[in-house]
């Protein structure tokens, strides 16, 4: 059987592939596409991404700022956002009629709360552009021969003048080994977006308490993050220790997953907390401890951390022993977690790792190894925090690539 020609192939039918597929057939007219996506289901991510609403970008409208985000592929993405960045995802997505809304916390989403309107302008834009779709079609190698691709899956063949990998992230270096044959460095590809997993479980009963400006550190290390945290019965979870665990993913990775998180509850200095406690202890010293909470604390939570540190219930300030006091400011600024193993943060798993952007032309993205090659998406080795970054990542270089194309 003689393999279908196109001018096209996009491997992948994720976010990065779909919308580098209608860019590319938008900039040159009789351009003919095909995606390839090797299981059967598309826009699998798009689908279960913030929580079935689909987390599209995030409202940070500098490239500058929004490139910050991104504990891989900051300086690459810092100068591809000045082609492609979150305002023009939200123009992009207006001039497809899906109307973006922001959020308190900056994450963007469509105004119907539901990730089938994505799903559904890019599936009626493929159809538009007679955008060709091929399912259950796994790659397994890439052949050149003069200026044609040919890219054979298990049981067809095809060939095309111009390749766009957007394959998503493999949680396994040789499942990336079409794409290293080609002479690619792939960078180990470990987990991203985790909650941490409390081997004590000493603090199971708190399950559900949730505090809205913490800190989160890694001991022995200057990793932290701040922000909501919340305990869960597995350990902790929560936007600061989502985002904790993006930039410190590779460090994690090198002690397998066992370490001990500390938590600042009150999200102030040491000095500050110190300060507020002496305070508290002699301008109320007749008042009870554990009934008191100090910081807007949730009352469980410093109920817990009072009794924890000595206090006892019906006990006021006055009846506290200094090593009581000091225990407590402990527990207030650095309350420890023994953690052992992570739990992948709901349906938004990220992977880091994948191609070394050093192989990578940034201004097109296409491969310096291949040319005719190029990539998008997070095959690469970029990712970002939570908040919609990862997808803005996905739109910014599947653009790039596209247009690249379309210029040729």
């Amino acid at each position: 059987m003689m393999p279908s020609k196109y001018d096209l192939i996009v491997i992948g039918g994720g976010a990065a592939g779909f919308f580098g597929a209608i860019e590319a057939a938008q900039s040159k007219k009789g351009f003919r596409v095909l995606i390839l996506e090797k299981t059967s289901k598309l826009l699998s991510k798009v689908k279960v991404s913030g929580g079935g609403r689909c987390n599209v970008t995030h409202h940070c409208f500098e490239a500058t700022p929004l490139s910050k985000h991104y504990p891989r592929g900051q300086r690459a993405l810092k100068s591809l956002f000045q082609k492609f960045q979150a305002k023009d995802t939200v123009a992009w997505f207006e001039n497809h009629d899906v109307e973006l809304k922001a959020e308190e916390d900056g994450r963007m989403f469509p105004i119907t709360d539901n990730s089938q309107t994505i799903i559904d302008c890019f599936l009626r834009e493929a159809e538009r552009l007679n955008i060709e779709i091929k399912i259950s079609q796994e790659v397994t190698r890439i052949e050149k021969m003069g200026k044609v691709f040919h890219v054979h899956c298990h049981e067809q063949q095809y060939t095309a003048t111009h390749i766009i990998v957007a394959a998503g992230g493999y949680n396994k270096p040789e499942n990336y080994r079409w794409l290293s044959d080609l002479g690619h460095e792939i960078v180990q590809p470990i987990p991203s977006l985790f909650t941490f997993n409390d081997s004590s479980k000493e603090f199971t009963d708190l399950m559900g308490v949730a505090v809205p400006d913490a800190e989160v550190k890694i001991a022995g290390s200057k990793l932290s993050q701040r922000g909501p945290v919340l305990i869960t019965h597995w350990g902790l979870s929560g936007p600061a220790v989502i985002k904790l665990s993006a930039w410190a993913a590779v460090d994690l990775h090198k002690v397998h997953y066992t370490f001990t998180a500390l938590v600042n509850w009150t999200g102030k200095p040491e000095t500050e907390v110190r300060s507020a406690l002496m305070k508290l202890k002699n301008e109320n010293s007749k008042k009870q401890v554990v009934s008191n909470p100090l910081f807007n604390l949730p009352k469980r939570l410093w109920e817990f951390l009072s009794l924890r540190a000595g206090a006892e219930e019906g006990r006021t300030w006055s009846d506290q022993s200094n090593k009581v006091i000091n225990r407590l400011i402990e527990l207030l600024f650095a309350c420890p977690f023994h953690i052992k193993g992570k739990t992948t943060f709901k349906e938004e798993f990220v992977t880091c790792g994948g191609v070394s952007l050093n192989d990578i032309e940034l201004n097109s993205m296409e491969s310096k190894k291949v040319s005719g090659l190029y990539f998008a998406g997070e095959v690469l080795d970029m990712d970002g925090e939570t908040g919609g970054f990862n997808f803005q990542a996905a739109w910014t270089t599947a653009w790039v690539a596209a247009n690249s194309i379309g210029a040729v």
